[in-house]
């Protein structure tokens, strides 16, 4: 018996001594002195442990548990900082409070998929901040914070700052000026009313897993399995982004990573570290997917703390990826509808503040991914249609009963093509996008490409007139948009009604260059109305205007004509 109790001790004594070496946290500093709600709140933490890739869940992970003070629990995913295998590194933890008051917390390290230590349970108390929170699903007209405030987005594309060398025939200089860069832009936007923008991570541009970075000076290679450069740069992106107040959607993958010369240096291709040999293996190897989610697992512990990211992107225009290459070669819409399926599932498992998940096409629905459960947001892209829009996101919206986001629209798509020649048609495009958005059921205004084009035009300035009156409209609406048809009574207007708690607002634009009468038919106008109000697209202004009416749903604007290529919302 003594024998037995002797080698049990002595087993006992190397299970500890080989738990203790194999892994151990050794030191926890917060660094956040004051906590406050909705700000970051953040953790050094000091670990000894062996590993291969320190950023390979399967091989080493830390985790921070934490409890609520209604007693939700949370699990956030940490993230490797610096330091060496066997010997002392440096990990972090980012977390942002959704509810004030106490927590009770502690960390957890894992390793092959295994406990192999655990710190002692602390004490975090989180004062109120009064900030609004993080954006959330609400209905397909708006998003909602968590304090319960109506949000749409009001924003344009600013998917990269400006490259070192543009391929842009007659643009060059332009985008290729430095200033327009996201310090610029952003804080422009935000002075103008805009609230919301759309960014890539490409190899130019914010490139967290890219080794091999081209074209932006900003950032510098690396052998390392990500690019310390692009993850700063998002820090500071992220950063800024707090500090206005705007929110982004930020496109994790572009099809541009994935097609021609871009695949022979993509992270994900087996030449480079990565498991895939094929654009088709990067969806469907094993290897090739668990590699992917360590990237989403990074970008939730680094960056997901920041109520400034609106919605995580899986990819921009998945579809140009499926029909890049030789048409026997094309990738099945099942295997993207799969990978996205188990993606979306597997981030909304490992983000604890649940952040809206969208993709997007540019013309080609993929079989099966608009109706996906953990795809919040259905989007496409539209060019040299700008008058399909309404029909577009009603028709969307209407058979998958989820919100559809115009991602991109323009006049024009053809970057050979000098916007010189056209830039009046440019610029209604730009005005006339935002306003059919605004009387559509999407959350989010289209948002328009060409930038730069816009931004050297002074187009940015009339974000303002667009914000001004989503904002009254988000006041007296209350949550309740109705959308119902107008007849604008002469073929050359399109018109689009929202009604609301009382309030009746309708929209109508002038195609032709002729002046026209406003004689409009709809059955929601108030009976009683002679006196409304008019509201000029173009300078921003209210007025008001006499009415005369031919039966109970039928309106004529005395002594006033719309304008050629100019928009006017009535207000009854």
């Amino acid at each position: 018996m003594k024998d037995i109790l002797k080698l049990l001790s002595t087993l006992f004594l190397i299970g500890a001594t080989s738990y203790s070496i194999s892994g151990q946290i050794t030191q926890i500093d917060q660094l956040t002195e004051n906590p406050l709600q909705y700000d970051k709140i953040e953790w050094e933490i000091l670990l000894k442990a062996s590993w291969n890739n320190p950023y390979n869940d399967s091989e080493i992970a830390l985790n921070l548990h934490l409890t609520a003070p209604s007693g939700k629990e949370l699990l956030l995913p940490c993230y490797y900082e610096s330091g060496k295998s066997d010997e002392p590194s440096v990990w972090k933890a980012r977390f942002a409070a959704r509810e004030s008051g106490p927590y009770r917390y502690f960390f957890e390290l894992i390793k092959n998929k295994r406990l192999i230590d655990q710190s002692d349970k602390s004490k975090l108390v989180v004062a109120a901040s009064g900030k609004k929170g993080f954006l959330g699903p609400n209905n397909p007209w708006t998003f909602k914070y968590d304090n319960g405030e109506l949000f749409r987005g009001i924003g344009e594309n600013i998917c990269w700052e400006s490259r070192d060398e543009d391929d842009s025939k007659h643009f060059e200089n332009l985008h290729e000026n430095a200033k327009y860069n996201y310090d610029f832009m952003l804080k422009k936007l935000a002075e103008n009313g805009g609230n919301f923008f759309r960014t890539w991570m490409i190899y130019w541009n914010l490139p967290v897993d890219w080794k091999t970075v081209r074209n932006n000076r900003r950032y510098q290679s690396t052998t390392l399995s990500y690019n310390e450069s692009g993850m700063q740069h998002m820090d500071r992106l992220v950063e800024l982004c707090d500090s206005l107040g705007i929110h982004m959607m930020l496109a994790l993958e572009s099809h541009a990573g994935f097609n021609g010369s871009a695949w022979e240096m993509n992270n994900y291709n087996i030449v480079n570290g990565g498991h895939a040999r094929t654009q088709l293996e990067f969806f469907t190897l094993p290897a090739a997917k668990e590699q992917y989610k360590n990237k989403l697992r990074l970008m939730v512990a680094r960056y997901g703390y920041s109520p400034s990211i609106a919605a995580w992107e899986f990819f921009n225009e998945i579809d140009n990826v499926m029909y890049s290459g030789k048409p026997e070669d094309r990738i099945p819409d099942s295997v993207i509808t799969a990978w996205h399926d188990e993606m979306s599932t597997y981030l909304k498992e490992i983000d604890p503040y649940k952040h809206l998940v969208t993709t997007s096409v540019s013309h080609r629905d993929v079989n099966g991914m608009n109706d996906l459960k953990n795809i919040d947001i259905n989007q496409r892209h539209i060019y040299k249609n700008t008058d399909g829009i309404p029909s577009t996101i009603m028709a969307y919206t209407e058979r998958y009963n989820k919100p559809y986001i115009i991602g991109e629209f323009g006049y024009e798509w053809d970057w050979s093509k000098n916007f010189n020649d056209f830039a009046g048609e440019m610029d209604n495009d730009f005005r006339r996008g935002l306003w059919y958005g605004l009387f559509s059921p999407t959350p989010v205004m289209p948002m328009s490409w060409w930038w730069e084009f816009f931004e050297n035009r002074g187009m940015m300035e009339y974000f303002k007139n667009v914000r001004a009156f989503s904002d009254t409209m988000l006041h007296t609406c209350n949550d309740k948009f109705e959308y119902f048809y107008v007849n604008p009574g002469n073929e050359r207007f399109d018109s689009y009604g929202v009604g609301c708690a009382g309030h009746t607002y309708i929209y109508i634009y002038n195609h032709s260059v002729q002046a026209g009468e406003i004689n409009i038919t709809a059955e929601s106008l108030p009976v009683s109305t002679s006196i409304i109000k008019t509201y000029d697209c173009e300078t921003g202004k209210f007025n008001s205007a006499s009415i005369s009416r031919n039966g109970k749903n039928t309106i004529r604007i005395e002594n006033m004509l719309l304008q050629p290529k100019s928009g006017m919302i009535l207000y009854l």
